[in-house]
């Protein structure tokens, strides 16, 4: 356990706790991609009451894990690894499963699988140099967000298609920038920056 001001200003208590509520609402985000896809198809590719509590679960469980965590005073090591990866894990699947189907072209799909790649190997490099994980940014945390809406889009308005397109260039937009704002406190960090 210790006490760190961070690259962004904050000094925040990390853990080496791994079973902690947090977790568990992060690891839970991963496991809602399972019946929401099974359900998807067995009713047709048609949304249903069940699907959308599901989805609504997994937004909702996006913002709860870290509230839970500082509420409960539970920031932890595996918690920074495992709320982002939790995110991608269900991004990732939940976008191949529109990719497969057809309603979310493949060159978006490799462009955000390859930006988070590309990040998460930054954040290895970062474990590796410096012994611990870099927390997510905010700018990631809103292109995670822009993307969802660009998905519950597609997935809930079918018919929406302009609004589709543009939710996918401003998603585009925003996984570019992300990226590049991660780079730039990457290189902080890999210089010597305080972080947690």
């Amino acid at each position: 356990m210790r006490e760190a001001a961070n690259i962004d200003g904050k000094k925040l208590l990390v853990k080496d706790d791994i079973f902690t509520w947090s977790n568990l609402i992060s690891l839970s985000r991963v496991l809602l991609v399972i019946p929401i896809i099974y359900l998807h198809m067995q009713n047709n590719y048609q949304v249903n009451t069940a699907i959308v509590l599901l989805i609504i679960y997994g937004v909702v469980s996006d913002f709860l894990d870290g509230f839970v965590a500082r509420w409960r005073d539970e920031i932890s090591e595996l918690g920074k690894v495992l709320d982002p990866v939790a995110d991608k894990l269900m991004a990732f699947f939940l976008f191949l499963y529109t990719v497969v189907i057809g309603w979310i072209p493949v060159w978006y799909f490799v462009i955000g699988v390859a930006r988070d790649l590309l990040i998460m190997a930054g954040s290895g490099h970062i474990k590796r140099k410096r012994g611990k994980v870099a927390m997510s940014i905010m700018s990631g945390k809103i292109s995670v967000n822009v993307m969802a809406i660009y998905w519950l889009t597609v997935f809930f308005l079918r018919d929406a298609t302009e609004l589709h397109y543009y939710l996918m260039l401003i998603s585009v937009a925003f996984m570019i920038y992300s990226f590049f704002e991660y780079v730039v406190r990457y290189k902080r960090i890999l210089e010597g920056a305080d972080f947690n």
